[in-house]
């Protein structure tokens, strides 16, 4: 069925129909200036220490580039949660361009938000032909504070991509909608699939497109037609069978990837789903004190639970009532229903009560629903201008505002959960995070004050100890962060972080074999971690045993061809046993990956030419 195009009366002269044509290129621009004003500070941001060093400050994969082995891991491996090659290769592609200057991937994450608003635009325009409800929906997107978190934090990367994908999957979907043929068709899976491959919360998609066959795409609407359970058409079914195959199967991936540390009682999660549910709706309207993480409190109020409830059942039953004259309501709640479903947490996907990133998507049905029930609450087209128009414009301008202040919390890891620990209670994530951020700054005293905190509350956090036992290695007191590492170990014998950093202790204390014995027991609990080969090899060369420290080197080179501090120490090492050529050899090998100090060094000292 061709898409709605209001017709134009022959009376329209030239200039309105120039007007038509250009009015859709000025909101192009006044979209894009409106979110890098509102985006403007981030490209001077740094990478937080949430996350941003799993996926790319501590991922050596990432820095290795574009290799065999590199394609090979993001193709193979489930990691962090998630199989999302096409978002760990858009993380090499920045690394290949900016390196390790976090304000390129900025760049990138913003650059496809952008893009994704301006799809959303061109998409709700091509379906309904209205112009200005299409600019609301897509602006709101753009310019929404809860969006912050998927745009600023860099190892959020899978939400902006995978969002792009979903835009253009739909818009593909409504050109497909207007000529169906099997090449439109297979341009709609294809994005969905890439956008699966990036993020698997897209997998709600399928659904929202038998939504917008509904309205506004109207191709629901044959009285005749074999329906299921009286409501879809059995072609839907079968038209959508390869969506929801896809979705199926990376549902089951993605539930079989995602292992939690702590486990959230069921009770417990059940309880926050509704009230999650509303939370997220109320922080649409009222976007303030939103964090980073929120933690799941002891327990959630009887009457809170039972509120939230019944108003989803009031507000759901309204809006099934007025489906015939209203769709647009109806497919707005029902797109926002749909999507946030998957990650209120009934099944636990985390340690977290919300995340602002988990309304990215679902925000647009509620824009929907503000966009065009606005309209009809108000008919008389003089007074939509008089009332409608400066007060989205009001909205839309707090909300970019808003944007700008929220932003601004981003700036760094201090400043990200300073700002949650106001905004929120007992928030040990936030407490240990922005110790970790406190002692890179040299402030391991204050560090240790925050540990303190919550050992207080939790004798046995075994991370709260062992990123104490950091704080007084960085401090100097090696004996102690022993201590503290040994009690996060007793708490949890396979902690192999903690292995790891006491090894390191041990090393400063000058107990070798104590540390060597620790990263052994790290290659037993896993083979293939790296560190622990190239730690023990450090300590082979302290003790001048050169051989032995080359051959550990070297299988963690094996394992990552572009772990640069071990190419350049086996250098060294090949160095101290006379063999100029092959320590050469590895310093060229770490300059080719672009760290050429040690390449630098050795021709100044006439070693290498």
């Amino acid at each position: 069925m061709p898409h709605f195009n209001p017709s134009v009366s022959h009376e329209t002269n030239q200039i309105a129909k120039d007007d038509v044509r250009i009015k859709p290129l000025l909101i192009y621009i006044l979209l894009i200036t409106m979110t890098i004003a509102a985006y403007s500070q981030v490209m001077g941001f740094d990478f937080v220490n949430i996350d941003d060093p799993v996926y790319v400050t501590e991922n050596l994969h990432i820095q290795s580039g574009f290799t065999s082995d590199s394609l090979r891991w993001a193709f193979s491996d489930v990691y962090a949660g998630f199989w999302h090659p096409l978002t760990l290769l858009s993380l090499m592609l920045d690394h290949y361009l900016f390196g390790l200057n976090a304000g390129g991937y900025h760049l990138t994450n913003l650059i496809l938000h952008t893009i994704s608003s301006l799809l959303l635009f061109w998409l709700f325009r091509r379906m309904t032909g209205a112009i200005w409800r299409s600019f609301f929906v897509a602006a709101l997107f753009a310019l929404h504070p809860l969006h912050v978190e998927s745009v600023v934090w860099i190892a959020e990367r899978k939400d902006v991509l995978s969002a792009f994908f979903w835009m253009l999957a739909i818009c593909f979907y409504v050109l497909y909608s207007e000529k169906p043929g099997l090449v439109r068709y297979f341009f709609v899976l294809l994005s969905f699939a890439f956008g699966l491959m990036s993020k698997s919360m897209i997998l709600t998609l399928p659904v929202i497109l038998i939504l917008l066959d509904f309205w506004p795409l109207g191709r629901l609407n044959h009285q005749s037609e074999i329906k299921i359970a009286g409501l879809i058409p059995l072609w839907q079914l079968k038209e959508k069978a390869p969506f929801f195959i896809l979705s199926a199967v990376f549902s089951a991936a993605t539930l079989h990837a995602q292992l939690p540390t702590k486990h959230i009682p069921l009770d417990l999660r059940l309880a926050n789903a509704p009230i999650s549910f509303v939370d997220y709706l109320s922080q649409i309207f009222w976007p303030f004190d939103l964090a980073v993480f929120y933690p799941f409190p002891s327990q959630f109020p009887t009457w809170k639970i039972f509120g939230s409830i019944i108003l989803i059942l009031i507000i759901t039953f309204f809006v099934l009532r007025a489906a015939k004259r209203f769709p647009c309501l109806f497919v707005g709640w029902f797109w926002y229903a749909v999507t946030i479903l998957p990650v209120l947490g009934i099944i636990q996907i985390g340690e977290f009560a919300m995340a602002d990133r988990f309304t990215y998507l679902p925000s647009i049905g509620i824009s929907i629903m503000l966009a065009w029930g606005g309209a009809l609450m108000i008919k008389a087209p003089v007074m939509r201008r008089r009332i409608l128009f400066p007060a989205g414009a009001i909205f839309l301008v707090s909300m970019s505002l808003l944007t700008f202040q929220q932003s601004g919390h981003w700036r760094d890891s201090v400043s990200l959960f300073e700002h949650a620990l106001k905004v929120t209670r007992n928030n040990d994530l936030a407490l240990n995070n922005l110790g970790k951020a406190l002692i890179e700054r040299g402030r391991s005293e204050e560090a240790v004050d925050l540990y303190n905190k919550i050992i207080s509350r939790q004798k046995n956090d075994p991370v709260a100890y062992y990123n104490r036992g950091n704080a007084y290695y960085h401090g100097g007191r090696y004996q102690m962060s022993v201590d503290d590492y040994t009690r996060a170990i007793r708490l949890y014998p396979n902690y192999i972080n903690a292995l790891n950093n006491r090894g390191g202790s041990y090393t400063k204390l000058g107990q070798y074999q104590m540390a060597i014995d620790d990263y052994k027991r790290i290659i037993l609990l896993k083979p293939d971690y790296v560190a622990a080969y190239y730690n023990i090899g450090n300590i082979y060369a302290l003790q001048g045993r050169q051989g032995a420290a080359i051959e550990k080197y070297s299988k963690a080179i094996r394992m990552n061809p572009g772990h640069v501090s071990a190419l350049k120490n086996r250098g060294f090492a090949y160095l101290n046993q006379g063999d100029k050529k092959n320590g050469c050899l590895d310093f060229q090998r770490s300059c080719a990956v672009g760290f050429c100090d040690a390449l630098l060094w050795a021709k100044d000292q006439g070693i290498c030419f």
